[in-house]
């Protein structure tokens, strides 16, 4: 149950907020001497301010190959390419972009939740099999399966408590 939760978190970070994060440009890889490679293992990446990104590749004929897979990934900003260095410049987040990464948050928050509805499930058909073969008493099934929803409760009301400050965050201007 806490991997779903992670896992949530891991995607958040992929969700654009009211400032730019490195994170927008991790699906973006390139092709580096035949090999698919991540942005960050070709170059350096700096956050300059709450709009602007830059990208300064190691070797300087990636220039055009980073631009090119920037521009394909449609992360929201085009490529600036001066030669030395990729700028992105990122708007500024109107109120309708927020409400809809509040919603995709909502939509990824509740992924997480069914996630951990299933992880209850398979923890109570296992207790329930432990049950029929006779390796534990109805008692204790009872005892375990109320364990395990008290657990499932502790999570979702983390997931809800997580859902509400990350939208809070989102949606304050």
């Amino acid at each position: 149950m806490k991997a779903s939760v992670n896992h949530m978190l891991r995607d958040f970070k992929t969700l654009r907020t009211g400032k730019v994060t490195t994170s927008v440009l991790d699906n973006v890889k390139i092709d580096y001497y035949g090999t698919l490679t991540a942005l960050d293992q070709v170059g350096s990446i700096l956050v300059a301010d709450a709009t602007t990104i830059i990208i300064n590749p190691w070797e300087k004929n990636l220039l055009q190959m980073i631009e090119s897979a920037i521009s394909k990934a449609n992360i929201g900003a085009n490529p600036n390419n001066d030669g030395n260095q990729i700028k992105l410049f990122f708007p500024a987040m109107t109120v309708e972009q927020r409400q809809e990464s509040a919603k995709q948050m909502r939509i990824m928050g509740e992924h997480a939740k069914v996630a951990i509805r299933n992880d209850r499930k398979n923890a109570n058909d296992k207790v329930k099999k432990l049950e029929k073969d006779k390796e534990i008493t109805v008692d204790e099934s009872k005892s375990a399966q109320d364990n395990i929803q008290k657990i499932t409760d502790k999570f979702i009301v983390e997931v809800d408590g997580i859902l509400k400050t990350k939208e809070a965050e989102i949606l304050k201007v």
